[in-house]
């Protein structure tokens, strides 16, 4: 896809959606701080375009999120996930505050979704290839591994079934966005996302 189009359309919907989500958003931060002590929002640094480092956003959703922000592993951890926080998660309402990346220029609404460098330092050459585009909000992988959670939580060996089995699927799906990205294709893929969150 041409990058200006990409970015055109990125700053456009995310200026529209920001400004329909805005007054959710702040009830959002409101209900986080009732319901746990803590900060409304969860920051944790991913590597993006380039493997160039940015901070993520995303509304607090756990108790307390101090591993999570280390980098240490977390998916399929939902011990400490708050009352609201699991409402968040299964709407993936937790991840609009990436609407300000987008119009930071760090993300992209459609794209592979960034990850810790954990996980960017397995598999290198193909992040190499994937990287070559801004991450995203949603994507592929995140339609089909929306119940990634529970996948995890089901394992006996967590950081294992990620990397060996969910990571490399994941990988593959996002080379295939990134050689055939274009308008068309995030759109599919933005339907396709809010059609997968409210079946």
């Amino acid at each position: 896809m041409n990058v200006i189009v990409k970015r055109f359309f990125d700053i456009i919907f995310s200026l529209i959606a920001l400004c329909v989500l805005l007054i959710p958003m702040f009830i959002i931060g409101i209900l986080i701080k009732l319901d746990s002590k803590g900060s409304v929002f969860f920051v944790q640094d991913r590597i993006g375009r380039n493997f160039k480092k940015f901070k993520l956003y995303k509304f607090r959703t756990m108790v307390d999120s101090q591993k999570a922000s280390s980098g240490l592993f977390e998916p399929g951890n939902t011990k400490r996930v708050t009352r609201i926080g699991k409402f968040l998660r299964k709407y993936k309402l937790d991840e609009l505050p990436q609407l300000f990346n987008v119009l930071k220029g760090e993300m992209s609404l459609v794209g592979p979704r960034p990850e810790v460098e954990k996980w960017t330092n397995a598999y290198p050459d193909l992040w190499k290839k994937i990287l070559q585009v801004k991450p995203g909000i949603t994507d592929y992988a995140s339609i089909k591994f929306r119940n990634e959670e529970e996948i995890l939580k089901n394992s006996k060996e967590r950081e294992k079934t990620y990397k060996d089995e969910i990571l490399p699927e994941k990988l593959q799906l996002n080379l295939a966005y990134v050689n055939e990205g274009n308008v068309v294709t995030d759109i599919k893929i933005l339907l396709l996302t809010i059609f997968k969150i409210f079946k």
